[in-house]
């Protein structure tokens, strides 16, 4: 984040904003961002488990919209050269412990990085990891926002859509409808492999399934037999 902070940008093409007028796409995209940030510390309090899984499926989904909002239109141009100083960054650690300890045994998914790439593996993530990634991407932007640099809040959304949370949210998105279909439709979740760069919580393949359909079927009031 530090290293896009001090970064000088290109400004020779795109779409270059007042950068105190908010607009109404600017004020859209501010509320969608806030309103992910806000719910996703609220879910990560833990006081409603059983709506976690949920609420944070419509909060993605409603997040991405935004962003597919951000990334079809030109590249907005901040009136400065280079990223005004936001500050240091908050830490991030407490919404991801708190997320990793709601969402245990089924924080782990499997995804590949890029589809485009030849050869690419699944690759093993976190939900709790890549969600307080995302709430610190965006919170840098509101940081702008909030101090009436609107083109900056904006050009900063959009920049880190297309280059990290945008594809992270979407693969969050992805494994959280997983979820919620595996236990719709009555159908097992799979073993997950082994994988070297996640941490080892304890459980057997065997029992891993068991626990997370377990979790998913009192979160959502399904039956053992699917009704």
């Amino acid at each position: 984040m530090s290293d896009t902070v001090t970064a000088e940008r290109d400004t020779s093409g795109g779409q270059r904003l007042p950068s105190n007028d908010p607009g109404e796409f600017a004020v859209q995209i501010a509320d969608q961002v806030e309103s992910f940030v806000l719910a996703v510390d609220e879910v990560a309090k833990g006081d409603e488990p059983g709506s976690a899984i949920s609420l944070l499926l419509l909060e993605v989904s409603q997040l991405l919209l935004a962003g597919g909002r951000l990334g079809a239109i030109e590249d907005v141009l901040p009136e400065d050269r280079y990223e005004p100083d936001t500050g240091p960054e908050p830490d991030g650690d407490e919404l991801r412990e708190q997320l990793a300890a709601l969402l245990e045994p089924i924080d782990v998914y499997h995804e590949v990085f890029d589809p485009y790439a030849p050869d690419e593996r699944p690759q093993a993530f976190r939900i709790s990891d890549d969600l307080a990634g995302v709430v610190t991407d965006l919170r840098h932007g509101l940081v702008h926002y909030r101090a009436g640099r609107v083109a900056e809040a904006l050009w900063w959304w959009q920049f880190s859509y297309l280059s990290n949370w945008g594809a992270t949210t979407t693969a969050v998105l992805r494994a959280l409808q997983s979820l919620v279909a595996h236990v719709r439709m009555n159908s097992p979740l799979g073993d997950p492999p082994a994988i070297a760069d996640t941490d080892d919580d304890g459980l057997t393949d065997e029992q891993l399934g068991a626990a997370a359909g377990a979790v998913m079927a009192a979160e959502l009031g399904v039956h053992a037999d699917g009704r």
